[in-house]
């Protein structure tokens, strides 16, 4: 690009938020160039092909599922925003799924009727209760940009007397969307709450490839630039705007405005704003995953649950471990049980738990190789006190850790959730440069879609 050429906007990292920031710009004839480091778009959630078998990375479910046609919610939002139609997504709903702690088990699925009459059941003593904190909670559009709010957990004592309930209505919403430990905003939760069981879980057949792809192609139509291995080396600033990023290649593009889902403090230190990192410090949270490809569809041997959230005591820790992985509780996933008209190509379980970065970051070459054998072994045998024995079926296994996170995405930490301080807002202190997706409080598949509009609709078609 010659020095006299200048984009509209510039956009930091492929991710979600990014091609959704993208494509709202592009529509209203923006030029736009979005910059990915990696040779794959998607960023936290993306897929890779190992031993001739593809995998998805990050995606378990899409939440906010609602049916075809439904016009208010987030996912109507991105449909409506991004032009795209709801047969594009692909979506397939969840099969059911459940939350099993000791001695007692909540099913939900898409109907949230499923979810209240087993809560009804299992604490009869609390259902009043919870009927009215579900009635109390935010809708969407009075929640907005920047609303942040109390604890959460305050919120929902406040109405549930029984720790365990309230842990077990805590447990998919933290490990799916939180960044800080034990709690979440009071905002926060209602758009969690309302995703995951007001709304619900869905996955296209082909996974996460199938909408990256989808966006992608929009992207492209409508005249964008994709440069993939293309890393950012650093904005540099004049008169309180960023003029210019460098490239890790020394090239420097120019642009109007600025938008990076690379995090808030990944971006401050591409600023050279070390000052700013401590507004909103990397996360504390990272997680490991197992991925264990079977030789037979779960249903075979009597596992038709979609998602399995699990706890081994009466009480929920969701804390940064001391350890290197926090085996009490984790989430097995099984991306085959969904309501697909036909079988997908892979019979896969995924498992995450909670992991320690420092400790992981600790181990020598050879010890991290150890641990995560020894620990791949350990996470599943820790599941499989909460689903049917599977470990004969396993034939492939891949792991990753928050190492494996923070290398592949150049999230700091491998926190995958952000910071747990959000900058709602979007704005920095750099009158062109905004932040989009986890750090702009908006986590999942549809927050970070949802994130890459609402940044790009406030501040970068505001001419």
């Amino acid at each position: 690009m010659s020095s006299e050429n200048v984009y509209d906007a510039v956009i930091v990292g492929a991710g979600m938020s990014g091609l959704a920031a993208g494509i709202r710009l592009a529509q209203y004839d923006r030029n736009v160039c979005i910059l990915e480091k990696h040779s794959m778009i998607g960023g936290l959630n993306s897929f890779y092909r190992r031993n001739g078998r593809n995998y998805d990375v990050g995606l378990h479910a899409m939440t906010n599922y609602v049916p075809k046609g439904t016009k208010v919610g987030p996912l109507a939002r991105i449909i409506r925003h991004l032009r795209m139609s709801w047969d594009e997504f692909g979506l397939t709903q969840q099969n059911g799924s459940a939350i099993a702690f000791p001695g007692v088990e909540l099913n939900f699925t898409n109907d949230f009727e499923r979810f209240e009459t087993d809560v009804a059941e299992k604490f009869p003593n609390q259902i009043d209760g919870f009927r009215k904190m579900v009635s109390g909670l935010a809708g969407y559009n009075d929640l907005g940009i920047g609303v942040a709010g109390g604890s959460a957990r305050e919120y929902v004592s406040s109405y549930i007397s029984d720790p365990r309930l309230v842990d077990m209505i805590f447990c998919p919403l933290l490990y799916y969307g939180g960044a800080r430990e034990q709690d979440m905003e009071y905002g926060q939760f209602c758009v969690m709450f309302r995703s995951i069981f007001l709304e619900g879980f869905a996955r296209p057949r082909d996974g996460v490839r199938h909408i990256l792809i989808k966006l992608l192609k929009k992207f492209r139509a409508l005249g964008g630039e994709l440069r993939l291995n293309t890393g950012v080396r650093k904005f540099e600033s004049r008169n309180g705007e960023i003029s210019n990023v460098v490239l890790e290649n020394g090239e420097e593009i120019r642009a109007k405005r600025f938008l990076s889902s690379a995090g808030w403090p990944e971006t401050m230190k591409m600023c050279g704003a070390q000052d700013a990192i401590a507004e909103c410090p990397a996360g504390k949270l990272g997680f490991i995953e197992t991925i264990s490809v079977l030789d037979t569809p779960p249903k075979k041997f009597g596992h038709d649950k979609t998602i399995v959230f699990f706890n081994d005591s009466d009480s929920f820790s969701y804390r940064n471990p001391d350890s290197l992985v926090d085996l009490r509780s984790g989430v097995v996933c099984s991306p085959n049980n969904f309501k697909y008209s036909e079988p997908i190509e892979e019979n896969m379980i995924r498992i995450t738990a909670l992991a320690n970065y420092d400790l992981w970051r600790k181990l020598s070459p050879d010890e991290y190789k150890k641990q995560k054998r020894w620990l791949y072994e350990k996470t599943l045998e820790s599941a499989a006190r909460f689903v049917p024995e599977f470990r004969g079926h396993v034939i492939d296994v891949d792991m990753f850790t928050p190492l494996t996170i923070e290398r592949f995405t150049g999230r700091a930490r491998g926190a995958i959730y952000g910071a747990s301080n959000k900058k709602y807002d979007g704005a920095t202190q750099f009158r062109n440069l905004f932040v989009c997706g986890a750090d702009q409080g908006m986590v999942g598949i549809i927050g970070a879609l949802v994130s890459g509009v609402v940044i790009a609709n406030r501040y970068a078609l505001n001419d």
